[in-house]
Protein backbone atom coordinates (compact mmCIF):
# COMPACT_ATOMS: atom_id res chain seq x y z
CA UNK A 1 0.00 0.00 0.00
CA UNK A 2 0.82 3.50 0.01
CA UNK A 3 2.31 3.05 3.87
CA UNK A 4 5.52 1.66 2.67
CA UNK A 5 8.01 4.62 2.85
CA UNK A 6 10.50 4.37 5.43
CA UNK A 7 9.91 7.91 6.83
CA UNK A 8 13.39 9.26 6.76
CA UNK A 9 12.66 12.72 6.48
CA UNK A 10 10.47 13.32 9.82
CA UNK A 11 13.52 10.88 11.57
CA UNK A 12 16.02 13.60 9.79
CA UNK A 13 14.73 16.54 10.82
CA UNK A 14 14.12 15.48 14.35
CA UNK A 15 18.23 14.83 14.59
CA UNK A 16 18.61 18.09 13.21
CA UNK A 17 16.87 19.31 16.39
CA UNK A 18 18.67 17.03 18.76
CA UNK A 19 21.75 18.72 17.22
CA UNK A 20 20.98 21.87 18.41
CA UNK A 21 22.01 21.54 21.98
CA UNK A 22 25.53 21.10 20.75
CA UNK A 23 25.66 24.39 18.35
CA UNK A 24 24.20 26.78 21.79
CA UNK A 25 27.15 24.67 23.93
CA UNK A 26 29.45 26.08 21.55
CA UNK A 27 28.22 30.03 21.38
CA UNK A 28 28.38 30.06 25.38
CA UNK A 29 31.55 28.90 25.31
CA UNK A 30 32.82 31.68 22.71
CA UNK A 31 30.53 34.27 24.65
CA UNK A 32 30.45 33.59 28.23
CA UNK A 33 28.56 35.82 30.62
CA UNK A 34 25.26 37.15 31.05
CA UNK A 35 24.12 35.40 27.16
CA UNK A 36 25.26 32.28 28.88
CA UNK A 37 22.48 32.17 31.49
CA UNK A 38 19.98 33.18 29.27
CA UNK A 39 21.07 30.44 26.89
CA UNK A 40 20.87 27.49 29.74
CA UNK A 41 17.35 28.98 30.59
CA UNK A 42 16.52 28.47 27.17
CA UNK A 43 17.94 24.95 27.14
CA UNK A 44 15.77 23.70 30.07
CA UNK A 45 12.74 25.44 28.27
CA UNK A 46 13.04 23.44 25.35
CA UNK A 47 13.32 20.32 27.46
CA UNK A 48 10.00 19.53 27.24
CA UNK A 49 9.74 20.04 23.28
CA UNK A 50 12.84 17.95 23.15
CA UNK A 51 11.56 15.51 25.02
CA UNK A 52 8.28 14.94 23.08
CA UNK A 53 9.47 15.26 19.85
CA UNK A 54 11.88 12.38 20.81
CA UNK A 55 8.97 9.90 22.16
CA UNK A 56 6.93 10.58 18.85
CA UNK A 57 10.45 9.75 16.83
CA UNK A 58 10.50 6.43 18.85
CA UNK A 59 7.27 6.01 18.08
CA UNK A 60 7.96 6.71 14.52
CA UNK A 61 10.72 3.71 14.25
CA UNK A 62 8.44 1.36 15.96
CA UNK A 63 6.17 1.60 13.35
CA UNK A 64 6.70 -1.29 10.95
CA UNK A 65 7.11 -0.07 7.43
CA UNK A 66 3.86 -1.94 5.69
CA UNK A 67 1.30 0.29 8.33
CA UNK A 68 -0.61 2.25 6.48
CA UNK A 69 -0.89 5.79 8.28
CA UNK A 70 -3.72 7.20 5.77
CA UNK A 71 -6.01 4.66 7.48
CA UNK A 72 -5.44 5.68 10.87
CA UNK A 73 -5.28 9.24 10.10
CA UNK A 74 -9.17 9.02 8.48
CA UNK A 75 -9.77 6.57 11.66
CA UNK A 76 -8.36 10.22 14.04
CA UNK A 77 -10.06 12.44 12.17
CA UNK A 78 -13.54 10.95 12.37
CA UNK A 79 -13.32 10.33 16.31
CA UNK A 80 -12.14 13.64 16.40
CA UNK A 81 -15.28 15.02 14.04
CA UNK A 82 -17.80 12.83 16.06
CA UNK A 83 -16.23 13.82 19.55
CA UNK A 84 -16.22 17.71 18.38
CA UNK A 85 -20.13 17.42 16.53
CA UNK A 86 -21.30 15.68 19.88
CA UNK A 87 -19.72 18.54 22.38
CA UNK A 88 -20.96 21.25 19.87
CA UNK A 89 -25.00 20.50 19.44
CA UNK A 90 -25.22 18.98 23.01
CA UNK A 91 -26.47 22.08 25.51
CA UNK A 92 -26.72 20.85 28.97
CA UNK A 93 -28.75 23.62 30.74
CA UNK A 94 -28.71 24.18 34.61
CA UNK A 95 -32.56 23.81 35.76
CA UNK A 96 -34.12 22.79 39.32
CA UNK A 97 -34.18 19.35 38.97
CA UNK A 98 -30.60 19.33 37.30
CA UNK A 99 -28.46 19.08 34.31
CA UNK A 100 -31.15 18.98 31.40
CA UNK A 101 -30.36 18.45 27.59
CA UNK A 102 -30.93 20.97 24.90
CA UNK A 103 -29.93 21.77 21.04
CA UNK A 104 -28.46 24.38 19.72
CA UNK A 105 -29.51 23.37 16.58
CA UNK A 106 -33.24 23.93 17.31
CA UNK A 107 -32.66 27.50 18.26
CA UNK A 108 -29.66 28.43 15.18
CA UNK A 109 -31.07 26.42 12.47
CA UNK A 110 -28.85 28.74 10.28
CA UNK A 111 -25.55 26.21 12.10
CA UNK A 112 -26.97 22.92 10.45
CA UNK A 113 -24.61 22.82 7.38
CA UNK A 114 -21.76 22.56 9.97
CA UNK A 115 -23.23 18.99 10.66
CA UNK A 116 -22.10 18.13 7.43
CA UNK A 117 -18.44 18.20 8.70
CA UNK A 118 -19.16 16.77 12.10
CA UNK A 119 -21.07 14.20 11.40
CA UNK A 120 -18.14 11.63 10.59
CA UNK A 121 -19.59 7.98 11.33
CA UNK A 122 -19.54 7.33 7.71
CA UNK A 123 -15.72 7.91 7.47
CA UNK A 124 -15.49 5.71 11.28
CA UNK A 125 -17.48 2.67 9.11
CA UNK A 126 -15.17 3.50 5.96
CA UNK A 127 -11.90 2.57 7.87
CA UNK A 128 -13.68 -0.01 9.80
CA UNK A 129 -14.62 -2.17 6.78
CA UNK A 130 -10.79 -1.27 5.52
CA UNK A 131 -9.41 -2.29 8.63
CA UNK A 132 -11.71 -5.46 8.99
CA UNK A 133 -11.11 -6.56 5.72
CA UNK A 134 -7.48 -6.15 6.21
CA UNK A 135 -7.28 -8.07 9.65
CA UNK A 136 -9.39 -10.90 8.42
CA UNK A 137 -7.37 -11.66 5.46
CA UNK A 138 -4.12 -11.58 7.54
CA UNK A 139 -6.09 -14.10 10.42
CA UNK A 140 -6.93 -16.46 7.69
CA UNK A 141 -2.88 -16.17 6.19
CA UNK A 142 -1.97 -17.04 9.55
CA UNK A 143 -4.32 -20.41 9.68
CA UNK A 144 -7.08 -18.71 12.05
CA UNK A 145 -10.73 -19.11 11.29
CA UNK A 146 -13.51 -16.68 11.19
CA UNK A 147 -14.54 -17.92 14.55
CA UNK A 148 -10.93 -16.51 16.29
CA UNK A 149 -11.43 -13.70 14.15
CA UNK A 150 -14.98 -12.28 15.50
CA UNK A 151 -14.37 -13.32 18.99
CA UNK A 152 -11.36 -11.05 19.26
CA UNK A 153 -13.10 -8.54 17.38
CA UNK A 154 -16.41 -8.84 19.29
CA UNK A 155 -14.25 -8.29 22.83
CA UNK A 156 -12.66 -5.92 21.57
CA UNK A 157 -15.51 -4.07 21.25
CA UNK A 158 -17.27 -5.13 24.30
CA UNK A 159 -15.00 -3.94 27.00
CA UNK A 160 -15.11 -0.11 26.87
CA UNK A 161 -18.62 -0.37 26.53
CA UNK A 162 -18.55 -2.88 29.56
CA UNK A 163 -16.72 -0.42 31.24
CA UNK A 164 -18.53 2.81 30.93
CA UNK A 165 -21.63 0.92 31.38
CA UNK A 166 -20.52 -1.05 34.55
CA UNK A 167 -18.93 2.69 35.87
CA UNK A 168 -22.21 4.23 35.11
CA UNK A 169 -24.32 1.61 36.73
CA UNK A 170 -22.39 2.80 39.65
CA UNK A 171 -23.18 6.24 39.41
CA UNK A 172 -26.72 5.77 38.92
CA UNK A 173 -26.62 3.09 42.31
CA UNK A 174 -24.73 5.51 44.22
CA UNK A 175 -26.01 9.27 42.91
CA UNK A 176 -29.55 9.64 45.02
CA UNK A 177 -27.66 8.99 48.40
CA UNK A 178 -24.69 11.35 47.55
CA UNK A 179 -26.98 14.33 46.97
CA UNK A 180 -26.40 14.13 42.29
CA UNK A 181 -30.20 15.65 41.11
CA UNK A 182 -32.28 12.85 39.73
CA UNK A 183 -32.16 14.83 36.39
CA UNK A 184 -28.34 14.92 36.07
CA UNK A 185 -28.58 11.22 36.43
CA UNK A 186 -31.25 11.08 33.61
CA UNK A 187 -29.15 13.05 31.34
CA UNK A 188 -25.73 11.02 32.12
CA UNK A 189 -27.97 7.70 31.36
CA UNK A 190 -28.88 9.22 28.46
CA UNK A 191 -25.67 10.84 27.09
CA UNK A 192 -24.00 7.25 27.85
CA UNK A 193 -26.40 5.40 25.87
CA UNK A 194 -26.36 7.45 22.67
CA UNK A 195 -23.07 6.63 21.46
CA UNK A 196 -23.63 2.76 22.23
CA UNK A 197 -26.62 2.02 19.22
CA UNK A 198 -22.74 2.69 16.90
CA UNK A 199 -21.25 0.51 18.65
CA UNK A 200 -24.18 -2.53 18.23
CA UNK A 201 -24.40 -1.68 14.64
CA UNK A 202 -20.57 -1.56 13.84
CA UNK A 203 -20.52 -4.94 15.27
CA UNK A 204 -23.04 -6.27 13.10
CA UNK A 205 -21.51 -4.92 10.18
CA UNK A 206 -17.75 -6.33 11.70
CA UNK A 207 -19.96 -9.87 11.55
CA UNK A 208 -20.65 -9.65 8.20
CA UNK A 209 -16.95 -9.06 6.89
CA UNK A 210 -16.46 -12.16 4.61
CA UNK A 211 -19.57 -11.43 2.72
CA UNK A 212 -18.60 -7.74 2.33
CA UNK A 213 -15.25 -9.36 1.09
CA UNK A 214 -17.24 -11.68 -1.27
CA UNK A 215 -19.23 -8.99 -2.80
CA UNK A 216 -16.00 -7.01 -3.16
CA UNK A 217 -14.45 -9.72 -4.80
CA UNK A 218 -17.25 -10.45 -7.29
CA UNK A 219 -18.23 -6.39 -8.22
CA UNK A 220 -15.99 -4.25 -6.60
CA UNK A 221 -16.80 -0.85 -5.07
CA UNK A 222 -20.01 -1.65 -6.93
CA UNK A 223 -20.66 -3.34 -4.14
CA UNK A 224 -21.91 -0.57 -1.90
CA UNK A 225 -24.66 -0.04 -4.24
CA UNK A 226 -27.26 -2.32 -3.29
CA UNK A 227 -27.19 -1.22 0.33
CA UNK A 228 -27.64 2.67 -0.95
CA UNK A 229 -30.42 1.59 -3.21
CA UNK A 230 -32.35 -0.27 0.37
CA UNK A 231 -31.74 3.17 2.00
CA UNK A 232 -33.33 4.83 -1.37
CA UNK A 233 -36.46 2.47 -1.24
CA UNK A 234 -37.34 3.00 2.53
CA UNK A 235 -37.26 6.56 2.06
CA UNK A 236 -39.42 6.46 -1.35
CA UNK A 237 -41.57 4.43 1.15
CA UNK A 238 -41.45 6.85 3.97
CA UNK A 239 -41.99 10.25 2.18
CA UNK A 240 -43.63 9.27 -1.52
CA UNK A 241 -46.93 8.60 -2.34
CA UNK A 242 -47.46 5.84 0.00
CA UNK A 243 -46.13 7.76 3.85
CA UNK A 244 -49.39 7.83 4.64
CA UNK A 245 -49.73 3.83 5.16
CA UNK A 246 -46.48 3.12 6.10
CA UNK A 247 -45.25 3.79 9.98
CA UNK A 248 -42.73 5.87 11.31
CA UNK A 249 -40.69 2.80 12.86
CA UNK A 250 -40.34 1.25 9.14
CA UNK A 251 -37.47 3.67 8.86
CA UNK A 252 -35.04 1.90 11.22
CA UNK A 253 -35.24 -0.73 8.26
CA UNK A 254 -32.23 1.70 7.60
CA UNK A 255 -30.00 1.45 10.43
CA UNK A 256 -27.42 -1.10 8.61
CA UNK A 257 -27.84 -0.80 5.50
CA UNK A 258 -26.87 3.32 5.32
CA UNK A 259 -23.74 2.30 7.38
CA UNK A 260 -22.97 -1.30 5.24
CA UNK A 261 -22.68 1.53 2.29
CA UNK A 262 -19.72 3.23 3.98
CA UNK A 263 -18.47 0.13 5.44
CA UNK A 264 -18.53 -1.83 1.90
CA UNK A 265 -16.09 0.99 -0.06
CA UNK A 266 -13.68 0.33 3.01
CA UNK A 267 -13.91 -2.97 2.07
CA UNK A 268 -12.73 -2.11 -1.37
CA UNK A 269 -10.40 0.73 -0.27
CA UNK A 270 -8.63 -2.24 1.45
CA UNK A 271 -8.61 -3.97 -1.96
CA UNK A 272 -7.26 -1.00 -3.93
CA UNK A 273 -10.43 -0.81 -5.68
CA UNK A 274 -11.13 2.77 -4.91
CA UNK A 275 -9.04 5.20 -6.05
CA UNK A 276 -8.55 8.65 -7.59
CA UNK A 277 -11.38 8.07 -10.35
CA UNK A 278 -14.28 6.87 -8.25
CA UNK A 279 -13.32 8.54 -5.05
CA UNK A 280 -13.83 12.24 -7.26
CA UNK A 281 -17.10 10.68 -8.59
CA UNK A 282 -17.91 9.47 -4.50
CA UNK A 283 -16.77 13.35 -3.67
CA UNK A 284 -18.81 15.30 -6.30
CA UNK A 285 -21.75 13.10 -6.58
CA UNK A 286 -22.25 12.34 -2.75
CA UNK A 287 -22.09 16.47 -2.44
CA UNK A 288 -24.47 17.10 -5.03
CA UNK A 289 -26.69 14.47 -3.72
CA UNK A 290 -26.79 16.00 -0.43
CA UNK A 291 -27.69 19.47 -2.31
CA UNK A 292 -30.43 17.91 -3.66
CA UNK A 293 -32.05 16.21 -1.14
CA UNK A 294 -32.07 18.85 0.78
CA UNK A 295 -33.52 20.81 -2.02
CA UNK A 296 -36.31 17.83 -2.14
CA UNK A 297 -37.34 18.53 1.32
CA UNK A 298 -35.07 16.64 3.56
CA UNK A 299 -34.11 18.48 7.23
CA UNK A 300 -30.48 20.21 6.74
CA UNK A 301 -29.11 19.34 9.75
CA UNK A 302 -27.05 15.46 9.59
CA UNK A 303 -28.04 14.72 13.62
CA UNK A 304 -31.49 15.15 14.76
CA UNK A 305 -33.27 18.39 16.04
CA UNK A 306 -35.73 17.87 18.74
CA UNK A 307 -38.91 19.06 17.83
CA UNK A 308 -38.34 18.58 13.44
CA UNK A 309 -40.81 16.82 11.66
CA UNK A 310 -38.04 14.98 9.86
CA UNK A 311 -34.56 13.52 10.68
CA UNK A 312 -32.00 12.27 9.23
CA UNK A 313 -30.39 10.35 12.11
CA UNK A 314 -32.70 8.79 13.91
CA UNK A 315 -34.18 6.95 11.58
CA UNK A 316 -31.00 7.50 9.30
CA UNK A 317 -31.91 8.75 5.97
CA UNK A 318 -30.23 8.91 2.16
CA UNK A 319 -29.01 12.09 3.16
CA UNK A 320 -26.25 10.46 5.49
CA UNK A 321 -25.00 7.91 2.78
CA UNK A 322 -24.70 10.98 0.40
CA UNK A 323 -22.47 12.67 3.07
CA UNK A 324 -20.84 9.83 3.52
CA UNK A 325 -20.37 9.35 -0.35
CA UNK A 326 -18.81 12.88 -0.36
CA UNK A 327 -16.90 12.32 2.94
CA UNK A 328 -15.40 9.30 1.77
CA UNK A 329 -14.59 10.51 -1.88
CA UNK A 330 -12.65 13.42 0.00
CA UNK A 331 -10.73 10.72 2.05
CA UNK A 332 -9.39 9.01 -1.22
CA UNK A 333 -8.52 11.93 -2.75
CA UNK A 334 -6.49 13.13 -0.12
CA UNK A 335 -4.66 10.01 1.20
CA UNK A 336 -1.15 11.02 -0.64
CA UNK A 337 -1.22 13.90 1.14
CA UNK A 338 -2.02 12.28 4.99
CA UNK A 339 0.19 9.76 4.32
CA UNK A 340 3.16 12.02 3.66
CA UNK A 341 2.05 14.35 6.68
CA UNK A 342 1.88 11.38 8.90
CA UNK A 343 5.36 10.99 7.85
CA UNK A 344 6.25 13.46 10.63
CA UNK A 345 7.30 11.85 13.49
CA UNK A 346 4.90 14.39 16.00
CA UNK A 347 1.87 14.32 13.60
CA UNK A 348 1.88 10.28 13.34
CA UNK A 349 2.52 9.99 17.33
CA UNK A 350 -0.77 12.12 17.89
CA UNK A 351 -2.81 9.85 15.78
CA UNK A 352 -1.37 6.40 16.59
CA UNK A 353 -1.85 7.42 20.54
CA UNK A 354 -5.39 8.36 19.46
CA UNK A 355 -6.01 5.16 17.49
CA UNK A 356 -5.01 3.01 20.19
CA UNK A 357 -8.03 4.42 22.72
CA UNK A 358 -10.59 5.47 19.71
CA UNK A 359 -13.07 3.25 20.86
CA UNK A 360 -12.37 4.11 24.84
CA UNK A 361 -12.78 8.15 23.61
CA UNK A 362 -15.97 7.33 22.05
CA UNK A 363 -17.67 5.71 24.84
CA UNK A 364 -16.43 8.16 27.61
CA UNK A 365 -16.55 11.95 25.48
CA UNK A 366 -20.09 13.08 26.37
CA UNK A 367 -19.23 11.94 30.12
CA UNK A 368 -16.48 14.11 30.09
CA UNK A 369 -18.33 17.22 28.60
CA UNK A 370 -21.49 16.51 31.30
CA UNK A 371 -18.99 16.38 34.13
CA UNK A 372 -17.71 19.67 33.43
CA UNK A 373 -20.77 21.06 33.39
CA UNK A 374 -22.01 19.57 36.43
CA UNK A 375 -18.71 21.27 37.83
CA UNK A 376 -20.22 24.51 36.04
CA UNK A 377 -23.63 24.11 37.40
CA UNK A 378 -22.64 25.08 40.87
CA UNK A 379 -22.25 28.72 39.63
CA UNK A 380 -25.45 28.40 38.04
CA UNK A 381 -25.97 29.07 34.46
CA UNK A 382 -22.60 29.22 32.78
CA UNK A 383 -22.39 30.94 29.05
CA UNK A 384 -21.78 28.18 26.52
CA UNK A 385 -21.82 25.61 28.95
CA UNK A 386 -25.17 25.45 31.63
CA UNK A 387 -27.36 28.50 30.01
CA UNK A 388 -29.93 27.76 27.33
CA UNK A 389 -28.09 27.92 23.93
CA UNK A 390 -30.04 30.55 22.23
CA UNK A 391 -27.44 33.00 19.80
CA UNK A 392 -24.14 32.94 18.45
CA UNK A 393 -22.68 34.18 21.47
CA UNK A 394 -23.43 31.01 23.26
CA UNK A 395 -21.82 29.44 20.35
CA UNK A 396 -18.60 31.40 20.92
CA UNK A 397 -18.30 30.27 24.43
CA UNK A 398 -18.96 26.66 23.55
CA UNK A 399 -16.17 26.61 21.63
CA UNK A 400 -13.88 27.85 24.55
CA UNK A 401 -15.33 25.09 26.60
CA UNK A 402 -13.98 22.16 24.57
CA UNK A 403 -10.50 22.91 26.19
CA UNK A 404 -11.75 22.15 29.56
CA UNK A 405 -13.58 19.31 27.99
CA UNK A 406 -10.62 17.65 26.07
CA UNK A 407 -8.76 17.43 29.39
CA UNK A 408 -11.74 15.47 30.93
CA UNK A 409 -11.81 13.27 28.44
CA UNK A 410 -7.69 12.96 28.11
CA UNK A 411 -7.32 12.50 31.74
CA UNK A 412 -10.70 9.86 31.96
CA UNK A 413 -9.30 7.78 28.44
CA UNK A 414 -5.80 7.53 30.31
CA UNK A 415 -7.80 5.74 33.23
CA UNK A 416 -9.99 3.83 30.77
CA UNK A 417 -8.08 2.84 28.13
CA UNK A 418 -6.31 0.56 29.98
CA UNK A 419 -9.27 -1.73 30.08
CA UNK A 420 -9.82 -1.59 25.82
CA UNK A 421 -7.13 -4.41 25.81
CA UNK A 422 -7.38 -7.99 27.41
CA UNK A 423 -8.46 -7.56 31.19
CA UNK A 424 -5.28 -9.79 32.34
CA UNK A 425 -3.53 -7.96 33.81
CA UNK A 426 -6.08 -5.14 35.15
CA UNK A 427 -8.09 -5.41 38.59
CA UNK A 428 -11.18 -6.96 35.86
CA UNK A 429 -8.94 -9.94 35.48
CA UNK A 430 -10.17 -11.54 38.62
CA UNK A 431 -13.23 -13.25 38.56
CA UNK A 432 -14.44 -10.93 41.18
CA UNK A 433 -13.71 -7.90 38.82
CA UNK A 434 -15.37 -9.39 36.03
CA UNK A 435 -18.55 -10.31 38.36
CA UNK A 436 -18.40 -6.56 39.97
CA UNK A 437 -18.27 -5.33 35.95
CA UNK A 438 -21.25 -7.50 35.17
CA UNK A 439 -23.38 -6.29 38.18
CA UNK A 440 -22.58 -2.30 37.12
CA UNK A 441 -23.37 -2.80 33.77
CA UNK A 442 -26.75 -4.73 34.62
CA UNK A 443 -27.22 -1.94 37.23
CA UNK A 444 -26.98 0.38 34.84
CA UNK A 445 -29.63 -1.40 32.58
CA UNK A 446 -32.43 -1.13 35.23
CA UNK A 447 -31.90 2.33 36.32
CA UNK A 448 -31.00 3.45 32.59
CA UNK A 449 -34.86 1.53 32.09
CA UNK A 450 -36.32 2.99 35.30
CA UNK A 451 -35.27 6.80 34.37
CA UNK A 452 -36.00 6.97 30.63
Amino acid sequence: MSGTGDGSGGRGAGRSGADAPDRASAGRAAAPGPGGTADRSARRGAGPLRTLRSAAERIDRATPPSRDRAVDGVRAAAVVGVVLGHWLVTGLVAAPGGLETASPLAAMPGLAPASWLLNTLGLFFFVGGCAAALGLCRSRERGEGYAHWIRARSARLARPVLVVTAAWGAVLAAGPTLGVPEETLRTGALLTVQPLWFVAVYAVTTALTPVALAADRRWGAAAALPPAAVVAAVDLARYGPWAPAVPDWAGYANVLPVWLFAYQLGVAWAGGRLRRPPGLLLLVGGALGVAALVCAGYPVSAVGVPGADRSNSAPPSLLLSALAAAQIGAAVLLRAPLERLLRRPLAWAAVAGLNLCALTVFCWHLTALLLVAAAGSVWGPVPGLTDPPGDPAWAAWRLAWIAPAAAVLAAVTAVARRFEGPWSDTVLGTPVGRAAAGLGAAAFAVGTALLL
